[in-house]
């Protein structure tokens, strides 16, 4: 039996369980605040330059999923595009990750794989065993040199905390590599969509069965008039923050044009602490199949999320995770609603990892509904 479904947002969350219901004869209203849809992952054309910009900041595609690749590729066409990252540090230029090529660069030497993986062992700390946070697996990893040029700086401006604060779990995510890759990601799948993403949004909500509506605030009233609904807004805003609110961090951009070609690549990080900003990204890098003359620079500055600003990565420490706990026994006691995505989960979220959960939180949700079970809360655990 058809069942009336209300989505609210229309970022990739929502798009794909609203295609999903869709195509299986639900009907689908999906709501947002902001006035485009695609989310963070909203692109457009510069109207001076016709740079296409990543509005939110730059997302490179990369995945090891298949049936994900495959899936989003029914939606839009993607070009290969290899995501290289340079850094600057102490007026040099090296390449990120950490690879054979920056160690050599670093140190001023010539070291094979082999040599410089011994190098690197010889110079971490062999003191620290168990590291207890992101300055000590940095040091038992890299050692002091490569973690005060590449790491310190650029994690306290982008965290607005002492790395001593912050979990190792964050830096072990980070590769180094003993050969000359500096291809940032290692995922089978990698690529940019030829027009941009919101094109691929928007073909995900073309069917007859979705309606899409932006501009708009939902309320608690309205929701309880559909079937089931599924929320990718903030989870704590969902309880207009009665019990405070999950920090994040978010992003200021500093727009600016260059006649040419500003820094030669899509991102440059800045690891030292005495500039404000973490990277300059260059968006018409993130398509080199297109020609521009002339370039859109953005400076990026991390700060800590108010309530009028967007909010990018969740903080999730300990008293995080403590009120994050408190919401979670909130929500669960509500009826048919299901809190997915990045901001209804409070966990940073990459848009394969998006799209793979929410297509397996659309496939649940149609097998239980026709059993006439009661559908989860959560899309995923978000503890």
């Amino acid at each position: 039996m058809s069942k009336s479904i209300l989505i609210i947002g229309a970022g990739f969350s929502g798009a794909v369980i609203g295609r999903e219901l869709a195509e299986a004869g639900h009907k689908v209203h999906i709501k947002d605040k902001r006035t485009h849809i695609a989310g963070n992952c909203h692109t457009q054309r510069d109207s001076e330059t016709d740079v296409m910009l990543h509005v939110y900041g730059p997302h490179i595609f990369h995945t090891s999923d298949e049936e994900v690749w495959t899936y989003i590729n029914r939606y839009g066409t993607f070009k290969d595009y290899k995501n290289r990252v340079k850094t600057t540090s102490g007026d040099k230029v090296y390449s990120l990750p950490v690879n054979l090529h920056t160690i050599n660069q670093f140190y001023n030497k010539t070291l094979r794989p082999d040599e410089a993986r011994a190098f690197i062992e010889d110079i971490a700390d062999k003191s620290i065993t168990e590291p207890r946070n992101f300055e000590e697996q940095a040091l038992k990893f890299i050692g002091p040199d490569l973690y005060r040029a590449f790491f310190r700086g650029y994690t306290l401006k982008q965290w607005g905390l002492d790395p001593k604060q912050l979990p190792a779990s964050i830096l072990k995510r980070l590769p180094v590599r003993f050969n000359y890759d500096d291809n940032y990601f290692t995922h089978r799948f990698q690529g940019i969509p030829e027009q941009g993403y919101t094109p691929i949004v928007a073909a995900l909500l073309d069917h007859p069965n979705i309606s899409v509506e932006l501009g708009v605030e939902i309320t608690r009233a309205e929701m309880a008039t559909y079937d089931h609904s599924f929320w990718s807004g903030p989870l704590d805003a969902y309880f207009s923050y009665n019990l405070g609110r999950l920090e994040y961090r978010t992003l200021d951009f500093e727009k600016f044009t260059y006649e040419g070609d500003y820094q030669g690549c899509a991102v440059m990080n800045y690891g030292d602490e005495d500039v404000a900003y973490t990277r300059i990204t260059e968006h018409k890098h993130f398509a080199p199949w297109e020609s521009h003359d002339g370039s859109v620079c953005y400076r990026e500055y991390s700060r800590r999320c108010t309530e009028d600003d967007v909010p990018y990565y969740p903080v999730r420490l300990v008293e995080d995770k403590a009120l994050l706990e408190k919401y979670i026994d909130q929500a669960e006691a509500e009826q048919n609603i299901t809190f997915v995505g990045r901001l209804g989960t409070y966990r940073y979220l990459d848009m394969d990892v998006t799209i793979r959960e929410a297509l397996d939180c659309a496939r649940r949700f149609l097998a239980q509904a026709d059993n006439g079970n009661k559908f989860d809360t959560f899309s995923v655990d978000p503890r």
